[in-house]
């Protein structure tokens, strides 16, 4: 399950997790971003326990583009408490994705 992310909730489901957080930015009028949304969903599932999977939009919250250096999107970010452990930019097949996924969080 992908879990939507505000300014309200960000703090607490990202920085407080016991588990390390994969941060989706995103719009919705972003074709990348939309051709991720299935295959971000799909590995919510094999990540389940492991990783918490979440979706920020940045046209509605635009000041975690600044505040994360966000240039372009689709960008993912994972988190473990407030540290960025790395960064994924642009749209990945499913495959490739996981491998990126495995090589940051071990």
């Amino acid at each position: 399950m992908v879990e939507n992310l505000n300014p309200k909730n960000f703090a607490k489901e990202v920085f407080e997790s016991e588990v390390p957080v994969i941060v989706d930015f995103w719009a919705p009028w972003c074709g990348p971003c939309r051709m991720m949304a299935p295959v971000f969903e799909e590995l919510s599932s094999e990540y389940s326990g492991k990783l918490k999977f979440t979706k920020l939009n940045v046209e509605e919250h635009n000041s975690f583009s600044s505040q994360f250096g966000i240039m372009g999107i689709p960008a993912l970010k994972i988190f473990k408490g407030e540290t960025v452990l790395g960064d994924i930019v642009g749209f990945n097949p499913k495959d490739a994705l996981k491998q990126k996924i495995d090589s940051i969080i071990g």
